[in-house]
This record gives structure tokens, sequence and C-alpha cells, in this order.
């Protein structure tokens, strides 16, 4: 039996509405370059894939004009209106291709300050465990439960982490997880979830707190200087161990 192989999925149909800008979020610029752009070079540049696919708006005009539509190992299906709608859409479109025992990566198209060494590290930790994972950071703040606008108490965080992106698990289990929950009306925000409610226990792996999601205006500046602090350096073993 050869050993299971590696595919990149990133649902990128969104509209992005909380941005409040005249595209998608993913097709807003940053140093120049597209976010989906450069999030999928970032990714690609990590590991070897044996293939990519893109979960797209189906009205989508700007997917022509990105460096990614003109790639030969980047491919693209229509996606849905939930992000589970489209990590399955691409799911099924591999699924002629790709085997139940091969890893799958979901990463947020949204998320370019990814770090290809946390890709690395989640990969290599989670390659012979069963379930599979995802890369996580610890909650710092002090969280408030709040009913209105009153605290109601305060959380106890030591068990609290930030789910983040890449999140790695075998195709068919994964593919069978998000159906499952499709099936019985569960909502499920992430692929650990969805793996979570067919009784499974993904690992967390400590990833860079850095790897921020771009969801509002403001998230854009930040992943600016994030991404010119990594262009200098620090994507190379300075931080994030």
């Amino acid at each position: 039996m050869s050993d299971p192989r590696i595919w990149l999925v990133v649902p990128a149909a969104g509209v992005g509405q909380r941005m409040q800008a005249d595209c998608p979020k993913q097709y807003l610029s940053l140093h120049g370059r597209f976010v989906l752009d450069i999030t999928l070079a970032r990714m690609l540049s990590a590991l070897e894939f044996a293939g990519c696919m893109v979960a797209l708006n189906a009205n989508d005009p700007w997917w022509p004009a990105s460096e990614a539509s003109k790639s030969p190992e980047i491919r693209h299906c229509v996606g849905g209106a939930e992000r589970v709608d489209s990590v399955l859409a691409a799911l099924r479109a591999l699924s002629g291709t790709a085997q139940p025992d091969d890893w799958v990566l979901v990463h947020d198209v949204a998320r370019p300050c990814v770090a290809p060494e946390d890709v690395q590290r989640l990969v290599r930790t989670l390659w012979e465990h069963p379930t599979g994972g995802l890369l996580a950071a610890p909650v710092s703040d002090t969280l408030k439960r709040v009913a209105g606008n009153r605290v109601v108490d305060t959380v106890d965080r030591q068990q609290l982490w930030r789910a983040l992106t890449p999140q790695m698990f075998r195709f068919g289990a994964l593919q069978r997880a998000l159906e499952q929950a499709l099936t019985e009306a569960v909502a499920v925000t992430d692929e650990a979830s969805a793996m979570e409610h067919l009784g499974r226990q993904p690992v967390v792996i400590a990833g860079r707190p850095d790897n921020i999601k771009i969801t509002l205006p403001e998230d854009l500046l930040l992943a600016e200087f994030i991404l010119g602090q990594l262009e200098r350096g620090v994507d190379r073993g300075q931080t994030g161990k």
C-alpha cells in the first residue's frame, strides 16, 4: 500500500460582507497581490501537495485575474453558501483522485499570514495519528460571559484555545463527517467540529498567534504588518518554536 498523499483544500466562496468592500476579502489587495494569491503561495511553499482545490462562489468574476488561476497545480470548483458546503464540494471534486486514507489540509483563504514551518510541524506531528488535528493558539485574554451588556462571570481560560487553520484530517473520514453534519443539520464552523460530532478527538498543535483571519477592515492593516515582519525573516524560525 502506497504512502498517503496530502491535498490542500481552500474554501473561498464567501462574500465577506463585514469587510464593507467592493469585493470579497480574498480579492482585496495586500502588498500588491490578492489575499487569495498570498495565502495559496504560502501554503504551497510549505509542502509538496498532491493537488490543490479552491472552492469558489458560482458568480466569482475576480478569479480569472488571480495568479492562482494560471497555476497548473491549482484547480477550482463551485463552493456553497457556508464553509461546510464549500469544503465538501472541494472533497467531492477530488474524490475521483484522492484516496480515503490520504490527508487533507483545509486552510482559510483569509489567513495569508500562515507560517510554513507551522504547517510542516502540523504534518510531522499528525502523520501517524488516527484522527488528525489542527493548528490552534491558547487564549491569552481574560474572557467574560455577558448577558445583555452586563458581565455574568469570568470564564476560566486555561483549557481554551483559538482554532486556527490549516486543519488536517483523513480524506474519507472528513468527507463522511461533513456529509453527516449536513444530513443531521448539525452546525459545524470548522472541520474539527465535524470530526468531534463523529466522536473523534482532534489533536491541537500550537501555532503562531499571528496566523490571523482577515474579517474586518482593520485586519487588513494588521496582516500587512505581519507579512512585512515575516518577509524580513521571522519565517525562518525566530519565533513559533
